[in-house]
C-alpha cells in the first residue's frame, strides 16, 4: 500500500520581487519544491500584491489568498486558522515571523538576527515608543519560532553559529543552505539601450556600483562620507540601485547639502529591471558593500557573476561567502577602503583578477542545491 499524499503549506506572501532579497528566496524555494517533490500537494499561501504572479494546478499544488499584513496581529491571529482550514500537514516559513500559535509542525528559515544584534529606532519610520514595543513583539515570535521549529534553516554558518550562541539551541537543529546566484535575466541590452538607459539615470563617467536597501547597517551614510572626496579624485560617480524609499530619501537629504559637483558623483537610480541591472554590473568599476551585518548577502555574488570586482566589508558572513574573490575593508575604518579603492583603481591587472575569481565564487551558489536542500528537510519532518 502506497503511502498516502501529505501536504505541505509555505508562507510565500513574500514571494517575487515585491519581497526584494527575501522575495528572490521564496520565489526559488517554491518553484524549485512544487516541480520536484511528487510525493506530497502543497498549499501555497500568497497576498493580493503576489497573487497572480504564481501559477499552480489546482490539483497537486493549490495557491491560497492570505492577504495578512507582514509582521502584523492579523498575520499572528488569521493565519493560524489558515493553516488548519487546508489541513496543512507542515509549513515551511520563510522569515521569522511565524505565528505564535502554530497548529502544525513548522520548518522556519533565519537569515539573520539584525533585529535583535542592531535594534535602532533609525532603522523604522516609527516613533521611539512604537518602535520599542514593536521590537519587544519581534523579540517574542522570533524567540518562539526557533525554539517550536522542528528545524531551522540558515543561509550560512554564521548565521547558525549566531543563533546558537543567543538563543541557546543545539547546532544540530539547524542545517545551512546557502542561497544562489540566478541569472538576472535573459535579456541584455543593446549598446544603444544601455546608452540611453545610462544617460537617462544621468550616469556620465566610470562608476563604482551598490546595490540593495538603505537600512542604516547597510552603513551608506559612512560609505558616502567616506567617498566624497576620494570620487572626485579618480573621476568616479557612485551609483545606488534600490527603490526610492524613506532611508534612501534620508540619504538624498544628505547629498543635498554638499556642493553641486558633489552632488553630481552619487546617482540615487531607484529600482531597475534585471536586465539593465545585469549590464551595471557588468560595466561597474567595482561594487562596493560596506554593511555592518549580512547573513548572507547576494548582490555582491550577483556581481561577481558578471565579473565585477567586488569591495566588501570584513564583517559578518562576508569572507565566509565571497572568500577569496573580495577586496576587504573594515566598516569602520575609512583609510581601509580607501586604500582597497586606490589598489584597485591602480592595478588593473588586480581588477581583472578579482573578475575572474569572482565569476568562479558565484559559481558555487546553485539555487537547485538551495531547493534539494529545502526539499530533504521537508520530507524529514512531514507527518
Amino acid at each position: 500500500m502506497s503511502k498516502a499524499k501529505k501536504t505541505i503549506g509555505i508562507d510565500a506572501r513574500f514571494y517575487g520581487p515585491i519581497g526584494k532579497g527575501l522575495g528572490r528566496y521564496t520565489q526559488e524555494i517554491v518553484d524549485y519544491v512544487v516541480a520536484n517533490d511528487k510525493a506530497n500537494d502543497y498549499v501555497i499561501f500568497l497576498s493580493r500584491h503576489n497573487f497572480t504572479n504564481f501559477v499552480a494546478d489546482g490539483k497537486r499544488v493549490r495557491k491560497v489568498l492570505a492577504d495578512l499584513a507582514w509582521y502584523s496581529l492579523s498575520e499572528q491571529l488569521i493565519f493560524p486558522s489558515l493553516i488548519k482550514k487546508y489541513r496543512v500537514s507542515l509549513m515551511h516559513f520563510p522569515h521569522f515571523n511565524v505565528p505564535v500559535y502554530c497548529p502544525v509542525p513548522f520548518v522556519v528559515t533565519i537569515h539573520d538576527l539584525i533585529l535583535t544584534k542592531y535594534p535602532t529606532v533609525r532603522a523604522s519610520t516609527l516613533g521611539p515608543v512604537l518602535y520599542y514595543l514593536k521590537n519587544q513583539a519581534y523579540r517574542l515570535v522570533i524567540w518562539r519560532a526557533i525554539k517550536r521549529a522542528r528545524q531551522i534553516i540558515t543561509v550560512s554558518e554564521f548565521t547558525k553559529q549566531d543563533i546558537v550562541d543567543y538563543f541557546k539551541i543545539s547546532p544540530e537543529k539547524i542545517t545551512v543552505t546557502y542561497e544562489g546566484v540566478a541569472e538576472l535575466s535573459t535579456q541584455s541590452l543593446s549598446e544603444t539601450s544601455l546608452v540611453r538607459e545610462k544617460q537617462a539615470l544621468k550616469i556620465t563617467k566610470p562608476y563604482l556600483l551598490y546595490v540593495g536597501n538603505a537600512y542604516p547597517h547597510k552603513n551608506l551614510e559612512w560609505l558616502l562620507r567616506v567617498l566624497k572626496s576620494a570620487l572626485g579624485r579618480y573621476d568616479l560617480q557612485l551609483v545606488l540601485v534600490g527603490k526610492m524609499d524613506y532611508f534612501y530619501q534620508r540619504l538624498s537629504t544628505m547629498t543635498a547639502k554638499w556642493s553641486k559637483a558633489d552632488r553630481e558623483r552619487v546617482i540615487f537610480a531607484g529600482f531597475v529591471p534585471d536586465a539593465l541591472l545585469n549590464e551595471l554590473y557588468a560595466e561597474a568599476k567595482a561594487y562596493v558593500f560596506p554593511s555592518l551585518y549580512e547573513g548572507f548577502g547576494l548582490p555582491p555574488l550577483e556581481a561577481m557573476a558578471q565579473a565585477c570586482p567586488v569591495l566588501a566589508s570584513n564583517s559578518s558572513s562576508m569572507p565566509e561567502i565571497l572568500g577569496q574573490a573580495a577586496l576587504y575593508f573594515d566598516p569602520s575604518k575609512d583609510e581601509e577602503l580607501l586604500l582597497q579603492l586606490k589598489r584597485l583603481m591602480n592595478d588593473q591587472k588586480l581588477a581583472q583578477k578579482l573578475g575572474v575569481l569572482g565569476v568562479k565564487r558565484a559559481k558555487l551558489y546553485s539555487w537547485k542545491n538551495c531547493g534539494q536542500a529545502t526539499l530533504k528537510i521537508y520530507k524529514q519532518y512531514v507527518v
